[in-house]
């Protein structure tokens, strides 16, 4: 079993223990909505550009509501099951799903009060570092100050440059992750001026 099929078994595991109902941390997207999101980005090829490509995204936004409205077991069987053969996600899936499932299941865990960091494994964290710097280069374009990441054993990079100090946001891989997709609950630290972090804190990351 690869990485990302490991954390799409824990996702699915934790969306039958929450049910269909359950908060996420994804606005007002429910545990249900958060799996036909998953289902329509494999399976709905035809849909899944206006994930990205706001022109689109009405259309997959009404595909995502009949996908929620299904039973939630047979949805949630579906994101178990992963993507089918015809799909470009099956062949990608070790390379591409494992920040994509345990962005998500976070979502799902970390949408209540009482949430824990999860430790996880050193090839996790490693396999997570890569996604880290491509996910958060793209997010900070409109930064006006410089930002850069470090993890506590040193790893470091920059995802906007620029004069001065800047802010540098330490945390491990993972929770460098979900701080470069705009998720606010998370374990790290900033480090720079008042006024930078500030303005670092407020910039819209969400995906």
């Amino acid at each position: 079993m690869s990485l990302a099929q490991d954390e799409r078994s824990q996702l699915v595991q934790t969306l039958l223990d929450v049910g269909p109902d359950a908060p996420t941390l994804c606005g007002e997207w429910t545990a249900a909505d958060l799996a036909a999101h998953l289902v329509v980005r494999e399976r709905r090829l035809g849909a899944s550009p206006g994930i990205f490509l706001s022109p689109l995204a009405g259309y997959t936004a009404r595909v995502q509501r009949s996908v929620a409205n299904k039973p939630f077991a047979a949805v949630v069987e579906d994101v178990r099951t992963g993507p089918p053969m015809w799909s470009p996600f099956a062949l990608l899936d070790p390379l591409i799903n494992l920040g994509e499932m345990f962005v998500h299941h976070e979502d799902l865990r970390r949408a209540g009060e009482n949430w824990t960091r999860r430790v996880l494994p050193t090839a996790v964290e490693t396999r997570l570092w890569t996604q880290v710097r491509l996910v958060g280069r793209g997010g900070h374009r409109s930064s006006p100050v410089p930002v850069h990441v470090r993890t506590p054993d040193g790893r470091r990079a920059t995802f906007k440059g620029g004069s001065g100090p800047g802010v540098t946001v330490v945390g491990e891989p993972s929770e460098l992750l979900l701080y470069a997709f705009g998720r606010d609950r998370i374990e790290v630290l900033y480090e720079g001026s008042a006024d930078d972090v500030a303005v670092v804190k407020a910039l819209d990351l969400s995906f």
